[in-house]
């Protein structure tokens, strides 16, 4: 054998240190997206034959996916040298890509309820070009829609706080900012459930019920997910697990909370406090 030409072959390193790491090989990618294959299709069997079973299914693997791979990427991030200063930049450009995705899947719904409050006479069927059409009695939004808002306000200032604390090193404040804010996000989806019980229209009323329903229906989907990665911090808090210099995992959260304030204030402004029926409907207690 040419021992060579065998040398040769074999890759040198350069011998540079470099501060990124590969990952380790995860199942977790093919499996989440066959999570929401099963997801997907579920939706369109149910609307075909009033079947729940493969929704079910799909729904069970995307939950489990999400709660596995993000052990994993917690387990990575106390992992020493891993997570270096160029890696958790890279982090910080990932979440704000991600946010801004989210600001975009938003403006659609935006734009669809613009196209029918400023172009009423594009509602397909109105006798009369109005907006909210004819017939159709929306919240006041000075009731439970604006109790609402006082809460995600005062869920901004909380999270707020819990980062300031933990910049000051005050666990007692962290964990007290964080657990008033879950409360808060808590108590936003209790209210939201009143209030969809109580209302005057349904999703299959026209288009009004239908962009009123997806618009501020995936807002509260959004905050659920943010109540359970708050959550999940609170138990990070209080084992310790963040400190002044390392803790992007609660300020990704922070960000998303702040998020989900700020698409709810354009919410409540738009569709429900410019966009009322000259006669409003009150919901809840």
């Amino acid at each position: 054998m040419d021992t060579n030409l065998h040398t040769a072959s074999v890759p040198a390193s350069s011998g540079l240190k470099q501060p990124y790491h590969l990952v380790d090989p995860s199942p977790w990618p093919i499996i989440g997206a066959l999570g929401g294959f099963l997801t997907v299709t579920g939706i369109v069997v149910y609307a075909h034959f009033n079947t729940w079973w493969l929704l079910i299914l799909g729904l069970v693997v995307v939950i489990g996916t999400a709660f596995m791979w993000w052990r994993d990427v917690i387990r990575e991030s106390r992992t020493p040298g891993l997570h270096s200063p160029v890696v958790r930049l890279g982090l910080r450009y990932g979440m704000t890509l991600f946010i801004a995705s989210e600001v975009m899947f938003f403006v659609g719904f935006f734009w669809a309820y613009f196209n029918f409050f400023l172009y009423p006479e594009n509602v397909s069927g109105a006798t009369t070009p109005m907006w909210p059409p004819a017939g159709v009695v929306t919240f006041d939004p000075f009731h439970l829609p604006f109790l609402n808002t006082m809460i995600l306000l005062l869920s901004g200032t909380t999270i707020t706080w819990a980062h300031h604390s933990l910049l000051e090193k005050d666990g007692r404040g962290l964990i007290m900012g964080l657990g008033l804010t879950i409360l808060l996000g808590l108590s936003f989806t209790t209210f939201q459930a009143i209030e969809y019980s109580d209302a005057p229209f349904k999703f299959t009323g026209g288009v009004y019920p239908s962009v009123f329903f997806l618009a501020t229906g995936f807002h509260g989907f959004h905050v659920i997910v943010g109540t359970i990665f708050l959550i999940v911090c609170w138990f990070r808090a209080r084992a310790g697990q963040f400190n002044p210099e390392r803790h992007f995992g609660f300020e990704a959260a922070a960000w998303y909370w702040h998020f989900v304030d700020v698409v709810w204030l354009f919410l409540f402004v738009c569709i429900y406090w410019i966009g009322a029926s000259a006669v409003t409907s009150t919901s809840g207690p």
